[in-house]
């Protein structure tokens, strides 16, 4: 086991303190952090969401900004804007640094703000950089756009553009815990009101670059690059298989982005079991979170109560695996 690999087992047993009964989100946010990517949370109110994000940025010791969406929202309370001040008696244009210019962004309800405004994360999420007055200015290093929303409040809301949920490597849906997980929740709960200050173990956020080498470096097959394009090519191409419903459910496929990041979190979810490559048990393990928000379901599918998971389990069935 590597310096990089002990180091995020750390950082997953730390966060697994702090959040309990979301096992998902845990492994899907270190994933998405080792594969460089952004990540949507959908959950209700209570599932740990804004928890699940400080615990990562707190162990990290990294800095964390965040930003309530609203709908009088501006894309320059995210970005940042150029003011003017008086440098040596001098009107002097200034660029003040938004929210976006933390390492983690905590995105919350981003679906309460209209597309112009969830837009300016456009940018940023896809070249690491946000434009103002015609001047980029690079984000940090180290940078992931952590989004939430609400599966169950639509009223005032603007659904995220297909653009800009093609960013997002990972979408995860979050459920209530189970009896034991509340109970268990209780006493944390009760253990920090009564503590001054958690202890935690800190992760040097250096390991993060470390681990990122690594899983470049996992060996991916032929074969397996061929079945991550299989799986990508029957949501744009369900009619070639005619006995399966896949046709009648899919009204728009996936992306390219699609298979990259299917590639990228396979290699990921390899490299955190330390296996030395990438099998078909890792692509389909991946597939769930990096395909579920990649699809457009038709009227047929979404009128008989059809979900996207239920489209990709129709998949894995289909596709024959390496």
């Amino acid at each position: 086991m590597s310096d990089a690999h002990q180091a995020i087992m750390l950082l997953k047993q730390q966060m697994q303190r702090m959040v309990i009964g979301q096992e998902v989100v845990i492994d899907t946010l270190i994933t998405a952090l080792l594969t460089n990517g952004n990540v949507l949370l959908e959950g209700l109110p209570g599932t740990a969401k804004t928890r699940s994000i400080k615990a990562l940025a707190n162990t990290l010791q990294v800095s964390l900004g965040r930003v309530q969406f609203t709908p009088d929202l501006l894309p320059s309370d995210i970005t940042g804007t150029e003011i003017y001040q008086e440098v040596d008696a001098k009107p002097t244009l200034t660029f003040q640094q938004g929210p976006i210019f933390n390492n983690l962004l905590l995105a919350d309800e981003i679906n309460r703000s209209p597309a112009k405004v969830q837009a300016a994360l456009l940018e940023a999420m896809e070249e690491r950089q946000v434009t103002v007055a015609g001047k980029s200015h690079s984000l940090p290093r180290l940078f992931m756009v952590l989004a939430t929303q609400n599966p169950i409040e639509q009223e005032g809301t603007y659904p995220l553009p297909e653009a800009q949920m093609d960013r997002f490597i990972m979408k995860i849906n979050l459920e209530y815990p189970d009896d034991d997980s509340e109970a268990s929740i209780i006493a944390l709960v009760r253990s920090e009101e009564l503590a001054d200050e958690q202890q935690v173990s800190r992760v040097n956020p250096e390991h993060i670059f470390a681990a990122r080498t690594e899983i470049n470096q996992l060996h991916v097959s032929d074969e397996i690059v061929r079945y991550i394009v299989a799986l990508v090519m029957a949501t744009r191409h369900p009619q070639r298989y005619p006995d399966s419903p896949l046709k009648d459910w899919i009204h728009v496929g996936s992306s390219p982005r699609a298979s990259i990041a299917l590639d990228r979190c396979a290699r990921a979810y390899a490299w955190l079991a330390q296996h030395d490559f990438v099998d078909p048990d890792h692509v389909r393990a991946m597939a769930y979170s990096v395909l579920r928000h990649r699809l457009i379901l038709s009227y047929e599918a979404l009128a008989e109560g059809i979900t996207a998971d239920q489209v990709i389990d129709e998949l894995l069935r289909q596709v024959a695996s390496a």
